[in-house]
């Protein structure tokens, strides 16, 4: 397989064939990101015969693969007709194959009409995820993410029309230290127009290799204590008014929490309640800092 750097999937898509068909992400700006550094170049566009030869062997290990997970940090990116290529080259050699997902960028929809994107739902992309991060103007331009709330509120209108199910992450601590209730007010304006399957929050972890980490130094921006992103997660939880599943899963995450909302909601927030009253600031922080990789 041709795999370049480390390759990240979202926890749900555990069950999924991995397909690369992109390296690196468009964007490769986001203050706090280190996931692409061991890439050796910024973005790249798979050949047709790598991604061929990869299906093939997908083929041989797994012949009833159903589902394909496109990695990349955002291939959904590509065109139109590239998304409609790779699906159709797939479907070659995987005859049980019927959905296809990835990572998306909430501006890699924008140049995608809702016909487009229904001409994709029928060739089987029915599901991705997207990493909005917040729903929070002022922490989405300092750290640089490169589109405003109201896209993330547009974006997903056309993907519900064209009947595509969507998965979005959630970043605590992105705000910095004591903007948090403003920040979570401004995302729940946002989250609660939205229909996403999960939402997934992970925790900031700040790596020396940032640009976020320059910030720090500089004075610009001061990290969230640990007990501020627990609070500002029960929030968010709390604020939530839509149907959906919580899932902070992945290793950024101090603790494991899961659950549907509304039905779960009581539930996981006195998980959260009960890791404030037993852990002290500094065990929570050492944890963090022992962190070496994502």
């Amino acid at each position: 397989m041709h795999f370049t750097g480390t390759v990240w999937r979202p926890p749900y898509e555990a069950w999924s064939a991995l397909l690369q068909v992109t390296a690196g992400c468009t964007h490769h700006s986001c203050k706090f990101c280190t996931l692409y550094e061991d890439v050796p170049f910024k973005f790249r566009l798979s050949p047709m015969s790598e991604i061929e030869e990869d299906i093939i062997e997908i083929y041989h290990a797994m012949p009833k693969t159903t589902r394909l997970f496109l990695v990349g940090a955002n291939p959904f990116v590509l065109k139109t007709e590239k998304l409609k290529s790779i699906a159709n080259l797939a479907k070659q050699y995987l005859h049980n194959l019927n959905s296809l997902g990835c990572f998306a960028r909430i501006t890699d929809i924008t140049d995608k009409s809702v016909e487009e994107l229904r001409s994709l739902r029928v060739l089987g992309y029915n599901r991705i995820t997207i990493g909005v991060e917040t729903g929070d103007d002022a922490a989405l331009s300092f750290m640089n993410k490169g589109y405003k709330a109201k896209d993330i509120t547009e974006q997903c209108a056309k993907l519900d029309e064209a009947d595509i199910e969507y998965d979005i992450f959630y970043l605590a601590g992105i705000y910095g230290k004591g903007k948090w209730e403003e920040g979570i007010r401004n995302t729940l304006n946002i989250f609660n127009q939205l229909q996403p399957k999960i939402i997934g929050a992970s925790m900031l972890t700040v790596y020396p290799s940032s640009e976020l980490y320059g910030e720090i130094r500089r004075g610009a921006w001061e990290e969230e204590g640990e007990k501020e992103k627990l609070n500002e997660l029960k929030l968010l939880i709390e604020g939530l008014e839509i149907r959906t599943h919580f899932a902070a899963l992945g290793a950024s995450n101090l603790f494991q929490l899961h659950g549907d909302l509304p039905s779960e909601k009581q539930k996981l927030t006195k998980e959260i309640d009960g890791i404030l009253k037993k852990y002290d600031e500094s065990v929570l922080r050492e944890y963090r800092i022992n962190l070496e990789h994502l």
